[in-house]
């Protein structure tokens, strides 16, 4: 049995100011993110090509506001509606935790799409450079959460079980340590790779979404359920569900983008 570290969650103290390791996990996967497809777009070619610096600048900020933006919102309405209708200030403390994944997946979606619709950028295939890394900060933010001790597994007698204060004296999954590892760094390996193979326009997005569905909901086998939902019913979470429809829309997606890719080669083979 192992005991979770108890990390002070605020990282530096000046004043009345804190810096939260909450914060600093989001900007460092959000500097990653911004590295990596920088290197990708001047890899292939297209950086001042096809994307200037300005509009690059321009659409990272944008996808940054769809992600806290989304993420938060997301949790507030699908996870915790009724104690945030009473404490509506804390809507804007997202140090304390509290990010929904799939709101923070379809936020930077939807602004993507409206800025490269705007700008006359070629919003999938920039998708799929983006969702190739988007695993990266997937794993700061589950860093983020193990380091609040928040997001704990359920009831254990394995060998790392672990007893976050917080939730008794039980030993419990990291569940936390589970998503980093799959959701966050082994998607990102699988989705680099693909790096080394032409692949039809939306198929990287595609497989980000059922990569990451298929992590999530093995997962969740291990999360203890969110105290305020509990199963929403036969054992299913509020996040297993909201996965399922995240990986019929990745399956759908592949579907789409292999047909048309296979239909236009045969029309010019």
């Amino acid at each position: 049995m192992l005991k979770w570290p108890n990390i002070d969650p605020v990282a530096v103290q000046i004043g009345p100011l804190a810096i939260h390791w909450y914060g600093l996990m989001y900007i460092a996967g959000f500097g990653c993110v911004w590295y990596l497809v920088r290197k990708q777009l001047q890899e292939n070619g297209w950086w001042k090509r096809c994307i200037s610096e300005e509009q690059f600048e321009g659409l990272f900020t944008w996808l940054i506001l769809g992600v806290v933006l989304g993420g938060r919102l997301a949790y507030v309405l699908f996870y915790n509606p009724a104690y945030y209708w009473q404490h509506p200030l804390e809507v804007l403390f997202i140090w304390q935790g509290g990010m929904s994944f799939h709101g923070g997946l379809l936020g930077p979606v939807i602004a993507g799409w409206w800025f490269c619709r705007r700008h006359d950028l070629p919003f999938m295939a920039l998708a799929d450079r983006f969702f190739i890394v988007a695993p990266i900060g997937l794993a700061f933010g589950r860093l983020g959460n193990f380091i609040n001790g928040e997001l704990w597994g359920r009831v254990t007698d394995v060998p790392w079980g672990m007893v976050f204060p917080a939730a008794g004296s039980e030993p419990r999954h990291p569940s936390q340590l589970y998503e980093l590892g799959l959701e966050g760094i082994a998607l990102f390996l699988l989705l680099w790779l693909t790096r080394r193979y032409r692949w039809p326009t939306g198929a990287r997005l595609g497989l980000f979404l059922v990569g990451y569905a298929v992590a999530r909901i093995f997962c969740e086998q291990f999360r203890q359920p969110d105290a305020q939902l509990g199963f929403l019913f036969a054992g299913v979470t509020m996040g297993m569900l909201l996965s399922s429809v995240m990986l019929l829309a990745g399956m759908l997606l592949l579907w789409y983008v292999f047909t048309r890719a296979g239909q236009q080669e045969a029309r010019h083979g």
